[in-house]
Order: C-alpha cells, then structure tokens, then sequence
C-alpha cells in the first residue's frame, strides 16, 4: 500500500491539456459550426472537432482525484473541500460570463437576474433552469458524483467498500443501459459517464494498493463501455454538426485517455512529473469557466479586425491571462478563508489525507 505522500504533477499538466482540447474545440470549431461567429477554420476543424473528449478526459481524472480527496476524510471535511474548490472560481465565472453577454452580447446569448441567481447554486439543472454559460452541464455531473462520495465518506470509506460500490454501480450503469431500470434511474446512475468516474476511481485504487484482479478486469470492463458509448455521442454530435465522426480516431482517443491514466496509476510517468505544472493545474478550472461565451462574443466582436490565427492565439492567451488572475487573486486568498468560515474543529479522520491531491 502506498503511504508516502506524492504530488501527481502529470495530473496537473492533463488536466490544462484537456481544457486546452475543450477550448480548441470550441474556438476551432464549434463557434463557427454552430452559427456563434463567421471566422471558419474549415481545415483545422478536421481535428479539432474531436477536441470535446477533452470532457471525458476530466471525468476520468475526477474519478482519480476525488476519491484521492475523499480517502480518510470525514463528510464535512470532504464537503468543506470541494465548496472550497469548486464556488470562488465558479462564481466569478457567473459574474464575467454575464456581465460581458449584457454589455456586449447584442442578442448572441441572453442571461436574465433569475437565471444568474440560480445559477450562483450550481443546482440550476434541478429546476431546469439555463445554463448562464453552456460548459456548465459538466459541473452538474460532477455534483452528481460528489453527492455519491460524499455517501462514501458518511458510510466509512475503506478497500472494500470502494471495491463493492464500483462493480455495483458498473452494473447500474448496464441496467440503464439495457432499459431494465428507469429512465429516471440516470439522474444517479449517470451511464453516459459513469464509466468514467468508475475507471477513475478504480486506477486510484491501484495507484494506492497496486493490481488485483477487480481492477485488471474492472478497468477494461470500463473502457469498452466508454467507446460503445463516446462513438454514439459522436453521432449526436455530429447529427447537431452536421459533421461526420471517425469511429477509429474516437476510439483510439478514449483508449488513449484510459492509457495515459493507467500510466499515471502505475508512476510509469514519473520522470515527466514537474513542479511548475502544479500551475498548469491550477489555471485549468478557470479557464474551462471562462473560455466559451465569453470567447464567442469576443470573435464575434473582432471578426474581421484582425488577422483569424492571431485573433485564435490571442483570444487563447488573454483567457489563460484571466484564468491565472482568477486564480491568484480570487482563488488563492478566498480558499483559506472559506475554509475556515465553513470548518469547525471536530476529531481527526481515522486515515491521513493523501498528500498530491490536484483538486483540492
């Protein structure tokens, strides 16, 4: 068992990666696809259209450090960190993102103070309220998950216990899928993800324990669930497109992802890890809170002003700009603070909180 505190720094620097791919995607081709601005990039959209498996990469990810973060805390403890690490950044999002849409949307995008408001709970999906910015849909599936850690945390998280609950959800997750539960069933279950967050979890287990036969079967199981189901996203992606999906690149991209991670898992990516990507990490939430409708008003803005690849690289340094601002100026002082308005003193956990955590 692995009882040595260690920063995964390679955790950090796929973390920006991802969002990098998700920002690609969104500026290369999406915006333009999507009727949200007319600077093409026909060519590099040949790419770049696969950049939302960016997506499936963080959920992955999730999976790994949440239940790293979860590992030896109390359910307060466990909630105190993720209000901590998910609300300040999240809350200047609402604020810039709807700020920048009323002063310079004309019409791209419409917010309103209910919808804001609503949104400030990250709970707007419960009573279907709008997105104040369309990326947020990811921050609804990973409060799913946290409500499921949190159960974790309330029960006692141990070896076995993680073990049980991931084969249980795994064949949750094929129970929605072949319609023997309800629909209904899925606002739990989360199938189109789920093998995500199992995957995730499961690679921590090794990553802390080592191998057994649960992960080397569970980890597979996982992977082949998440082609099936990243090649039929594909088609709805492409059907709202209009674009054609490669079923080799999406599944060569997914094993990919599940690769890299198990890698990680392993420590065979050890040598790579770099202190200055604890940065890299650090300015990738903000990034993915900011980018999208913020960075469609403003193409939409200074199409034609300049020049389309230094209008692309310069919209992408200004964002990694006012992620890092977010970070440093709203992030880093406010995190302590909330960490102590919402902290009381209560018993040490039973287990030490494993040093190295990305997220928390």
């Amino acid at each position: 068992m692995r009882t040595r505190p260690e920063r995964l720094y390679e955790i950090d620097g796929l973390r920006l990666l991802a969002a990098l791919c998700v920002v690609l995607f969104h500026y290369v081709f999406s915006g333009w696809a999507g009727g949200k601005t007319t600077v093409t990039f026909v060519t590099e959209s040949a790419w770049a259209k696969y950049g939302y498996l960016g997506v499936d990469l963080f959920f992955l990810i999730s999976g790994f450090v949440v239940l790293m973060s979860a590992w030896g805390r109390t359910p307060r403890q466990f909630v105190v960190s993720r209000v901590v690490r998910l609300y300040p950044a999240y809350w200047v999002g609402i604020a810039v993102t709807a700020t920048v849409t009323v002063l310079l949307g004309w019409g791209l995008f419409q917010v309103s103070v209910p919808q804001v408001l609503a949104n400030l709970t990250m709970f707007q999906s419960v009573p279907n309220i709008e997105n104040v910015d369309v990326v947020y849909w990811t921050l609804w599936a990973e409060m799913r998950f946290y409500i499921l850690m949190l159960i974790a945390t309330v029960i006692g998280i141990t070896r076995g216990r993680i073990m049980a609950g991931l084969w249980g959800w795994l064949a949750l997750t094929f129970l929605v899928e072949l319609g023997v539960l309800p629909g209904i069933a899925d606002l739990v279950v989360q199938s189109e993800f789920s093998h995500y967050f199992i995957a995730g979890m499961a690679l921590f287990m090794l990553y802390r324990f080592g191998l057994d036969w649960q992960i080397a079967l569970l980890v597979p199981i996982c992977l082949g669930n998440a082609v099936y189901r990243a090649i039929g996203y594909a088609e709805a992606v492409g059907e709202r497109y209009h674009v054609t999906y490669s079923p080799v690149v999406i599944t060569a991209v997914v094993v990919l992802i599940f690769l890299v991670m198990t890698f990680i898992a392993l420590r065979v990516t050890r040598a790579l890890a770099r202190p200055w990507l604890v940065t890299a990490g650090a300015l990738t939430y903000p990034l993915y809170l900011l980018h999208a409708h913020v960075g469609f008003i403003l193409f939409a803005r200074l199409e034609g002003a300049f020049n389309k690849y230094v209008l692309l690289v310069g919209m992408i340094v200004v964002m990694l700009v006012a992620a890092y601002a977010v970070h440093r100026f709203v992030e880093r002082p406010l995190a302590p603070v909330l960490k102590r308005l919402l902290s009381k003193r209560e018993p040490p956990a039973h287990a030490a909180v494993p040093a190295g955590n990305p997220t928390g």
